[in-house]
This record gives C-alpha cells, sequence and structure tokens, in this order.
C-alpha cells in the first residue's frame, strides 16, 4: 500500500518513487484489464473443464462435478474480495469529534449528492477523465466509462493517526491534482466486474458503487 503527498500545482512527488512503473492512462488501464482476465481465465478453466469432463463420463459423478463448478466459482469471487477491501472502513480509534470536524472539512470539497453518498458509504464520489472515482480512506475503485468494469487501487494518506474525514480529503485532492499521477503511483489490486466487486463490498457501500456506474455510463 503506497503513501501519498500532495504537491498542489504539480505531478504528484511519489511518482519519482516509482519511476519504473508504466503511467497508469488508458492504455495501462486496457492492457491491465486484459491481463486479469486472462489470468482468472488460466485458474477458472481447468476447473470447468473438469467438470465437463467428469459429466461426459459418468452422469453419476455430478456431485464430484459440482465440486469442480463451485471453485471455478469461487477463484474469481476471491480475488474480486481482495479487491473490494480497498474500500473498507478502517477501524476507529479515539475521539468523535475530530471525526466529525474532519467530515465536515470532507464536505465542503464535494457536491451535494456526492455529500449525501459520503456520509452513507464512507465513499467519495469523483468524475474523472478515466471513470468515475469512489475514494475511501484506504483506496479507491475506480468505474471505468462503459459501467462494465472496475479497478481496484490501495493507496493511503502519509499520516496515520488523520481522522478518516481528512484521509479520504488528502487522497480526493491528490487525484484531482494528478488523475495518472495518482493511479500510478496506487498499488493496482484487482480489475473485473463491477456487479461481481459490488457482492464483495459492505452493503452500506453497493449505493456508491451503483451511484459510480451511473455517473461512468453517462
Amino acid at each position: 500500500m503506497e503513501e501519498l503527498r500532495v504537491a498542489p500545482g504539480r505531478s504528484l512527488p511519489e511518482l519519482a518513487d516509482v519511476w519504473w512503473r508504466r503511467p497508469m492512462d488508458e492504455a495501462e488501464l486496457t492492457r491491465r484489464g486484459r491481463i486479469s482476465t486472462a489470468y482468472t481465465a488460466v485458474y477458472v478453466t481447468p476447473f470447468i473443464v473438469i467438470g465437463v469432463a467428469l459429466l461426459l463420463i459418468e452422469p453419476l459423478l455430478f456431485p464430484v462435478a459440482m465440486w469442480s463448478f463451485a471453485h471455478a466459482w469461487v477463484i474469481p469471487e476471491l480475488f474480486a474480495h481482495r479487491g473490494a477491501r480497498v474500500a473498507f472502513p478502517l477501524e476507529r480509534q479515539g475521539s468523535a469529534e475530530p471525526e466529525r470536524t474532519a467530515l465536515g472539512l470532507l464536505g465542503d470539497l464535494l457536491d451535494h449528492e456526492p455529500r449525501r453518498l459520503m456520509s452513507e458509504s464512507g465513499l467519495a464520489l469523483h468524475h474523472g477523465r478515466m471513470g468515475a472515482w469512489l475514494v475511501g480512506e484506504a483506496g479507491a475503485l475506480l468505474v471505468r466509462p462503459n459501467g462494465w468494469r472496475v479497478h481496484c487501487f490501495c493507496v493511503r494518506a502519509t499520516d496515520p493517526d488523520l481522522p478518516r474525514g481528512d484521509r479520504i480529503a488528502h487522497l480526493l485532492l491528490a487525484l484531482r491534482q494528478d488523475e495518472i499521477g495518482f493511479a500510478t503511483v496506487a498499488n493496482h489490486a484487482f480489475t473485473g466486474a463491477a456487479w461481481r466487486v459490488r457482492r464483495r463490498l459492505k452493503e452500506h457501500q453497493r449505493p456508491a458503487l451503483d451511484a459510480g456506474i451511473v455517473a461512468a455510463a453517462s
């Protein structure tokens, strides 16, 4: 998980620390999507083939075939869970007053509807050039313009003691400053179908992803 510091008016300074990474632009996002699809297929296809083969050899092996098909289903779910975790809320510690103050300051950065969504889900909606972003305390989800694919990024603010609102505001400001730089510095955790990521989010976070899909597709 990368740390992030904001330097207003220029590219993120953390880019110098990850000079070997390709810029996370449109071409790289597309490449990551294709690699992820192929990677998942390598894991899933053998279980599907085995299940079908068992049924063709002996229909009475149906229970064993179902076990194989279940593995083919669970593997992508595990990958999606790893990606969705970047949006999970962190454990709260300390006084509630700094949290309320920080959330109030964060609200100044958001319009009315994203502010309401933020208060309910803990995710701040931002419409960028590459799609709709949902920014949380320790990561962000990027819904691509077609609304079908989601990229999950793990990234955090430098100070571990910041209140939740300050963490999100810090990441949101960095994203607005340099969208490609933000995506490049962050660790790419997963990319896959939006419906699969949605299943792995906390229940109160799912409306935020729904709003992100609508914003990305519009």
